[in-house]
């Protein structure tokens, strides 16, 4: 089987996990021998090779074509007068937009008689790329005609699945990540909820990373209970990293690895490190990321005094990122709506006890785990000093966490997807 896939991001250069994901899930294909064509805006020429790669970049749009004018003339075009913090929705920066439907007749035909160069990033012109991007996405799938079928990850990529799958009749998987609801909650961004609807409605199959996304899918976007199906993320190794990296204070370290947004709940992570720090002055926190409640969440630390106990590092990648799970005693993530997460498997990777909220797809999945109500900052504190002052329980949660990660595989996870693609075909047939 032969599959064209079209992605956001790739290893290395990702802003969070639907990059990383998507690795995973293509190296899972590769076990089960399905051929990946994966389609991404830009290609930086450092991708390791596990896929028939695609730069949209790359890709000269035949515009004089009829279905190709008609595919631009209905989509949606934002135009974004600042840069987004990467990985954010577009409500984090509402105040930055200005949203307009066009019917695309006042563009210069010209702008299709060359390459159109994508930023590849969640940038400026982000819904232009978008647009562009789905236009792109069609012209290859009239080129690379050999495919038996589309898989489109997340929003960004939706337009052009469904641009695919009008050129080529050839069936759609869309595969949701995460919602509008998860990134800002029921203030949802109205355009990109009828880009996510839009793709789920047109898509002949749902993929959900987890039955909480599942049910959003269903509740919020209308899409019948049997056209999802739930296949939870992964690990690509699920073998414990010891690292030799010391930490360089005496204290107990805690640790928040993540984007600083709404949907990750960094705010309820800075009221459970005070409630700590009054209990053990000995325990210092740390908040790994950037984010647009970086600021916010700085101030926050300053008002409640802590600052001398609270770190704040920035992104973080690569060795870094691995340096900060291995001299972190806890890792937490409080997260408000995570679709999956697959940052506490990491942690537990790095035999670090993990405390994650009950509104996590990842919750389904690891059973040796605290799990608290992201609100709950007293169970979260609670959960905290538990761990830091009782070692014997914190090693009882990463031994069987261990054993827990053995059973979490892209290959399996791959292999079940085969499985959707399979009934698809079938039913086509």
């Amino acid at each position: 089987m032969k599959v064209l896939m079209f992605g956001w991001e790739f290893p290395p250069h990702i802003s969070g996990g639907l990059g990383t994901a998507c690795y995973g899930l293509i190296q899972g294909m590769n076990v089960h021998k399905q051929e990946v064509i994966f389609v991404v805006p830009k290609l930086w020429g450092d991708e390791e090779p596990v896929a028939d790669f695609v730069n949209a970049s790359g890709v000269t749009v035949d515009y004089r074509e009829r279905r190709f004018k008609k595919l631009w003339k209905n989509l949606t075009y934002l135009e974004v007068n600042s840069y987004l913090v990467p990985y954010l929705g577009p409500k984090a920066f509402k105040k930055f937009t200005d949203y307009a439907i066009h019917d695309r007749t006042d563009v210069d035909e010209s702008i299709f008689s060359t390459n159109y160069q994508f930023s590849g990033k969640y940038g400026k012109n982000l819904m232009e790329e978008v647009s562009r991007y789905a236009l792109v996405g069609a012209q290859i799938a009239r080129d690379r005609s050999d495919f038996d079928i589309i898989h489109a990850h997340d929003w960004l990529a939706y337009p052009a699945g469904i641009a695919a799958k009008e050129i080529s009749g050839k069936p759609l998987v869309v595969h949701v990540h995460a919602t509008e609801y998860d990134r800002s909650g029921e203030s949802v961004n109205f355009p990109v909820f009828e880009i996510e609807r839009a793709g789920m409605h047109a898509a002949d199959h749902v993929v959900a990373v987890s039955q909480l996304t599942k049910n959003i899918c269903v509740r919020k976007y209308g899409i019948p209970p049997e056209k999802v199906t739930v296949l939870h993320n992964a690990v690509l190794d699920a073998s414990i990293i010891t690292s030799s990296y010391q930490k360089k204070v005496p204290e107990k370290i805690v640790t928040f690895l993540g984007r600083i947004t709404y949907q990750k709940g960094p705010e309820y992570f800075v009221e459970a490190a005070k409630k700590v720090i009054e209990r053990d002055p000995k325990v210092r926190f740390v908040m790994a990321g950037s984010g647009d409640l970086l600021n916010k969440m700085v101030d926050r630390v300053a008002e409640l005094r802590m600052g001398t106990k609270f770190h704040f590092t920035g992104f973080l990648k690569g060795d870094d990122v691995d340096h900060m799970y291995a001299i972190s005693d806890v890792y937490v993530m409080p997260s408000v709506s995570e679709p999956f997460g697959i940052a506490p498997l990491e942690a537990v990777r790095h035999n670090t006890p993990v405390i994650i909220s009950k509104q996590s797809g990842v919750a389904e999945v690891l059973n040796n785990a605290i799990k608290i109500d992201f609100w709950d900052v007293d169970a979260m504190a609670d959960a905290i000093f538990g761990l830091l002052h009782y070692p014997s329980i914190a090693r009882m949660f990463t031994e069987l966490g261990a054993d827990e990660l053995k059973k979490l595989k892209w290959e399996h996870v791959a292999a079940k997807l085969v499985t959707v693609y399979d009934k698809i075909l079938a039913q086509r047939a």
